[in-house]
């Protein structure tokens, strides 16, 4: 239960670090780029992956879909922290499972319980609440929550394709897939640099540093964690979702001061309930 909690805190603590940032003059692509650098070091160093075992049946499209789509989700997170706060963010990406759950509905055909769609019902009704505009947020720009809904609903998906994959270990390819993310994030920043003139900080290293540590950590964390309950994956699902949502909540108001609706909260509420269901029914 130990890397269950380590996990939902390193996440939790990526959505805090972008709060704090904002504080200071920074470049979110920076962050971003760096954070690969150092996610990148570290599942070297901890992992250890074999690239001897890459083939040429590797699944290389998966690889540099999920490549660019990480660093750019990445950003409309950022994006989304900045305009509704952690709750609203933390909530829109959890309940994210919905795209990769009517993915396998809609494309795979799996055959739902009723439990499950009344998971799913109840999980678009807590989306609904969790994203309506309290008073201080109309000038807010949704179109990014809903964005990071997306962008993590469908790289769910692409990581499920990347674990089925048995020929190469999940670990080397996801040593790959952050190689190719920073690569993708280095084009964006040297563009930057020499075309728009924006300078390199040292604040910018800083944070990058302290949000790839943690998304580092929030992934071996969450894989020691399936290890530990190998018997009962569920429990690890429920408990990260369920986790997130309420620690992000509970930061969000009391350290940040977000303004919630009674509406929104009740849609907190809801998106626990959501994903009680949805585990149930598993």
């Amino acid at each position: 239960m130990l890397y269950l909690l380590l996990s939902v805190i390193c996440s939790v603590s990526v959505g805090v670090i972008f709060k704090i940032a904002r504080q200071s003059s920074v470049n979110p692509k920076q962050i971003v780029l760096f954070n690969y650098l150092f996610a990148f070091l570290l599942c070297y160093v901890v992992f250890s992956p074999d690239m001897i075992i890459i083939t040429t049946e590797t699944p290389f499209v998966l690889y540099g879909s999920l490549g660019i789509l990480l660093p750019l989700v990445f950003l409309f997170l950022i994006a989304s922290i900045k305009n509704i706060g952690i709750v609203k963010t933390d909530a829109a990406q959890r309940l994210s499972l919905f795209v990769s759950i009517l993915a396998a509905w809609l494309l795979f055909k799996e055959v739902f319980s009723i439990t499950k769609l009344i998971g799913i019902i109840i999980g678009f009704g807590a989306l609904f609440c969790v994203l309506y505009k309290t008073d201080n947020s109309e000038k807010a720009d949704f179109k990014y929550p809903v964005l990071v809904f997306l962008g993590f609903g469908i790289i769910d998906i692409l990581f499920k394709k990347v674990a089925a994959f048995t020929t190469v270990p999940y670990t080397t390819s996801l040593f790959v897939i952050f190689g190719i993310a920073l690569l993708c994030m280095l084009v964006v920043v040297l563009y930057e640099r020499f075309f728009i003139k924006k300078l390199f900080s040292v604040n910018n290293l800083f944070f990058g540093f302290l949000v790839g540590c943690f998304n580092f950590g929030n992934i071996l964390f969450y894989l020691k964690a399936h290890q530990e309950f190998s018997t009962n994956p569920s429990t690890v699902f429920a408990g990260m979702n369920m986790g997130v949502i309420l620690l992000g909540s509970i930061i969000g108001v009391l350290a940040f001061k977000e303004k919630l609706s009674k509406l929104n909260y009740a849609g907190l509420l809801l998106a626990l309930f959501s994903i009680l269901f949805i585990v149930i029914s598993a």
